[in-house]
């Protein structure tokens, strides 16, 4: 059993079988902001900009308390079946997300003198606020949902997830219908019925993903919520520790694009437009490689947790594999079609068009470059994740994004004169960097090392 455990065929279709219901659960999260992004559209171009506003702040502060969700999939992975691990890790994941929710929620209240103290009108700042003190109550089922998915994906179980994301979309699209525009009876709420809508459906998932963890038949025996209140520091505290490098890595990732997109906001509005298109179209594609990510931590933290090192490499070698196909199949696609995809997201008669057609292309061209490191630097963040190593990748990531990455991007730009697109050449030099330091990390320490060696590096 051992040895067939270890062959490349075995392996990947554990992770297909795994990731690609994740992949999916992944694409459907993304098909949940395009909704909010779309119909906000419909209604106005004032109240899109406002939810633009909150939702990017609240997606900051959702990846930041994420972390502890995420820490709990390689712990329960880990612990290949314990009951009383599994549960102990997954109660202190969801204590410390209803911990960080009560924590950030005045920030969600007094949103609108801090986005005004950052350069917003008024008029802005105050609807994006109307949006947030809705939207923040939404954050500690988000982060239960997130939690409760890394239990189920430990366990391989995610089939749940994806149906539940997917009904999920159907919802919000449906509940932003009644409560922004005020069909069906419902008031006119414009960007505040968006974030009911949003709030609507992040309660529908939860009440769906926690009654399959909690009633399911294989899985009862968990008996998550049995005496829910009691405290358990030990593992409060290991689910901490793990937990807030791996929301930090993300939060310093998230500021790289962000500090990107205001420096693209500098040469011209026409190139902040494509360059928004760009990075949505690789956003799409960076889902599927962060769902086999997802999978890896698993099947790793399993072998890594049963000490059985070859079955870990295979594991590793898989995921990094698939990865790098489907990348490769990107690649292919934006060098051969670049103008076709950006042309899905222009109208046809508007006049800036050309401009953005041509400048999008060409980020699409870099894209290509984009992808293959991107894909490394996730799918290195998931095989450490698996042999519960975060805090010196947090650092490995800080320094490539925003000592590596940013710099470069700014000296590409300007001093070099090459613009947008240095701009994006930084963020390859800048994701390079971190996949390099990464896998080699990986490779080079866990990989070789017996399994209570390795759990030494973390």
């Amino acid at each position: 059993m051992g040895d067939n455990q270890t062959r490349f065929p075995v392996q990947a279709r554990a992770l297909l079988r795994l990731g690609l219901p994740l992949v999916g659960s992944n694409l459907a999260q993304v098909g949940l902001h395009v909704t909010d992004t779309v119909m906000m559209g419909w209604y106005s171009v004032p109240a899109l900009a406002a939810v633009v506003l909150g939702a990017s702040s609240f997606f900051i502060l959702f990846i930041l308390g994420s972390g502890f969700g995420v820490a709990v999939m390689p712990m329960v992975a880990s612990a290949d079946g314990d009951e009383v691990e599994t549960r102990r890790a997954t109660r202190m994941g969801l204590w410390l997300s209803l911990l960080y929710s009560a924590l950030v929620l005045p920030v969600f209240w007094y949103a609108g003198p801090i986005f005004i103290a950052l350069g917003q009108t008024p008029e802005t700042a105050a609807t994006a606020q109307s949006f947030m003190r809705i939207a923040g109550f939404g954050m500690a089922p988000a982060l239960f949902v997130m939690v409760l998915k890394s239990f189920l994906a430990a366990l391989e179980r995610t089939h749940i997830v994806l149906w539940a994301t997917l009904a999920g979309v159907v919802m919000n699209a449906t509940l932003n219908w009644a409560f922004i525009f005020g069909h069906w009876g419902a008031p006119e709420m414009g960007a505040a019925g968006s974030a009911t809508a949003t709030l609507g459906t992040q309660i529908l998932t939860l009440i769906v993903v926690a009654a399959y963890a909690l009633l399911h038949p294989k899985l009862r025996h968990f008996q998550l919520a049995t005496r829910f209140w009691r405290p358990d520091w030990q593992y409060f505290f290991r689910v901490f520790r793990l937990g807030y490098p791996i929301g930090l890595t993300s939060v310093s990732e998230g500021g790289l694009f962000q500090a990107t997109a205001i420096m693209m906001g500098w040469i011209g509005t026409v190139q902040l437009a494509a360059h928004g298109i760009a990075l949505e179209l690789a956003s799409i594609t960076f889902m599927v490689h962060l769902g086999l990510s997802q999978a890896a931590t698993v099947r790793v933290g399993r072998a890594h947790g049963r000490r059985a090192l070859g079955e870990m490499r295979a594991a590793a070698l898989a995921a990094t594999g698939l990865s790098l196909v489907f990348a490769a199949v990107c690649v292919t696609i934006f060098l051969t079609l670049p103008k076709e995809l950006i042309g899905l997201y222009i109208r046809p008669g508007d006049p800036l068009a050309p401009q953005i057609l041509a400048f999008g292309s060409r980020l699409l061209l870099v894209a290509a470059l984009f992808q293959v490191a991107d894909a490394s630097q996730v799918m290195a963040l998931g095989l450490l994740r698996g042999v519960q190593d975060t805090r010196v990748p947090m650092w490995m990531a800080g320094v490539s994004y925003w000592c590596i990455g940013i710099p470069a991007s700014y000296v590409l730009a300007f001093p070099l004169h090459m613009g947008g697109t240095g701009l994006w050449l930084g963020l390859v030099v800048g994701l390079v960097a971190a996949a390099s330091l990464m896998m080699t990390r990986f490779w080079l320490g866990p990989a070789r090392l017996p399994g209570p060696a390795a759990r030494a590096t973390s």
